[in-house]
């Protein structure tokens, strides 16, 4: 079902002086809820997100990560482009690594960042000195 745009921007937890103002003066975090609110109201069985949370603030991270489950609790199917390693590992049931225009590995849920690293890049992770 359709959702109006006050509910859509109440499920994405849009903080915005109204739905009039002009998504260029929303925050980075505001305008990623837009576009979401976007898609939401697609009623879309499959999203792809790339760099769903680059450049925006813990707190509207926090959210967008929220909501991602919340779609996928729904049924949808989702697919996250990340380069945020820590993001992957948070938030994937599994985790597709590509190098060379391929893809490398298909490693579990929870992997670690060196074995993300080692698909990735064909090399052990450095170690912090």
């Amino acid at each position: 079902a359709r959702q109006s745009v006050a509910e859509l921007a109440e499920a994405v937890d849009l903080r915005a002086t109204g739905l009039s103002q002009e998504t260029r003066y929303l925050s980075g975090g505001n305008q990623q809820k837009v576009v979401l609110a976007k898609w939401l109201a697609t009623d879309a069985k499959v999203l792809l997100f790339d760099e769903p949370t680059r450049g925006i603030d813990v707190g509207a991270k926090a959210g967008i990560h929220e909501l991602m489950r919340e779609l996928a609790r729904a049924g949808a199917a989702i697919v996250m482009i990340s380069s945020d390693l820590p993001e992957v590992i948070g938030m994937s049931d599994r985790i597709l690594v590509m190098r060379g225009g391929g893809i490398v590995a298909e490693l579990a849920a929870g992997s670690s960042e060196a074995r993300i690293m080692l698909a990735a890049t064909g090399e052990p992770a450095m170690e912090a000195a």
